[in-house]
């Protein structure tokens, strides 16, 4: 499993470690991840995913799980969030073209 937000794409960055007389060390700084259960409104699921707390915070923001997806872009998602956008947005359509 890498190290890296389903959401948002944000993953391990390098950086160094300066000590007080400047020497510097090659460390990571790790995103802060968390397995989080998101409901889809359109779809009626729950899915679990792998979500920094910076993107968790966003989906509340905007709305849901439903309205993140919509509009995220597709390159910075994950091969499963990109699979659940798809199904997101044809049942949108669908019921869009169902009311209308």
């Amino acid at each position: 499993m890498s190290r890296s937000c389903e959401l948002t794409g944000k993953g391990v960055q390098s950086g160094n470690n300066v000590s007080h007389a400047n020497n510097k060390t090659k460390r990571k700084f790790l995103p802060n991840l968390c397995n989080v259960t998101l409901i889809s409104d359109a779809l009626g699921q729950r899915y679990r995913l792998r979500v920094s707390a910076a993107a968790l915070r966003s989906v509340e923001h905007r709305g849901g799980l439903d309205a993140f997806l919509l509009k995220a872009s597709e390159t910075e998602l994950s091969m499963r969030a990109r699979l659940l956008r798809r199904q997101i947005a044809k049942k949108t359509a669908a019921a869009a073209v169902v009311a209308a």
